[in-house]
């Protein structure tokens, strides 16, 4: 079977990217680190409006009720940029829970969600800024409140602890919606990865030491190509199991975006030196995000032990 993004797809694609070049999402991610969620609301809005927040949304919602092919390339442009916010919560995840009114806030941009799936994802993301609290448990909903706030690798990660509230009802896709998070997830490591990959290309052109460009030099070379190979490979299974969404291709999908990204995270490193550790440098925002989403939705021991039937 062959398998190519549609010309809308490509085109969705770039529109996304070309609104994330345009504006500081760095600036914002670091904002939003600090409690200053402001910045990021406003991109938030932005991308709102390009549809993105509508994708998995049903059409009597308001929403556009896009393929999980359309989702997959929305969240490699969002983690190629490095967005902060419930993003994977709200978008993939809160519309195959819910089949409520709620859906026609989260279309419009306007409601935002932190979801707790234990035990994958045991703790609240970003749960000060949400509208939509939900605790799932079993295939029953419950409403849940913040309470002791964590740290993650990732500091843009704002987590937090839960205090269980009401019922809410059941959930009307708990299956599918665990296999969205974790598509999703799997997306936006292949997004960070091809961030990591050309800004480590771009760095090895200009960067010169013993008199020329490292990116001359054969070892930095086979460097990038072992990245750029891992990354390619990992692409195909992140859009087989965007059609199949067989838990198993979404398994394979995860850990392989995640082997990627963490090579392109060490390689940039390698590839940068001394100036890659520095906080002020963009590097080190995808370097602790991909190692929070290596994690995130489920390990790579967890996701390879379903590969294997275990």
């Amino acid at each position: 079977m062959r398998f190519a993004l549609s010309p809308e797809q490509t085109g969705f694609g770039a529109s996304i990217n070309a609104l994330l070049s345009d504006v500081d999402v760095d600036a914002a991610a670091r904002a939003w680190a600090a409690g200053e969620p402001g910045p990021g609301l406003k991109i938030w809005r932005g991308l709102a409006e390009l549809g993105v927040t509508a994708l998995a949304v049903p059409e009597r919602f308001d929403g556009l009720a896009a393929t999980p092919v359309d989702v997959v390339v929305a969240f490699e442009q969002l983690g190629y940029h490095a967005i902060p916010g419930p993003w994977v919560d709200t978008v993939a995840v809160l519309p195959a829970l819910l089949d409520d009114e709620v859906l026609a806030g989260v279309a419009a941009g306007e409601t935002l969600a932190s979801i707790v799936f234990a035990p994958h994802v045991p703790f609240a993301l970003d749960a000060e800024v949400a509208h939509a609290r939900i605790l799932v448990d079993g295939n029953v909903l419950h409403a849940f409140e913040p309470s002791r706030s964590l740290s993650s690798v990732d500091p843009v990660r704002r987590l937090s602890e839960v205090t269980t509230g009401e019922q809410m009802g059941p959930a009307h896709d708990v299956a599918s919606a665990f296999e969205s998070g974790v598509l999703a997830t799997a997306a936006q490591l292949l997004g960070a990865g091809r961030w990591l990959l050309d800004t480590s290309v771009a760095y090895a052109k200009q960067r010169k030491q013993y008199g020329k460009e490292i990116g001359q030099y054969q070892a930095v070379k086979h460097l990038l190509a072992d990245v750029a190979t891992r990354l390619e490979f990992a692409r195909p299974l992140l859009h087989a199991a965007a059609v199949t969404m067989a838990p198993r291709d979404v398994s394979a999908a995860k850990v392989a975006a995640g082997q990627a990204a963490y090579l392109a995270a060490r390689t940039g490193l390698q590839v940068h030196g001394a100036i890659g550790y520095t906080a002020e440098y963009p590097l080190g925002l995808r370097l602790t995000k991909v190692r929070a989403l290596v994690a995130a939705w489920g390990t790579a021991a967890w996701h390879r032990g379903r590969v294997l039937g275990r």
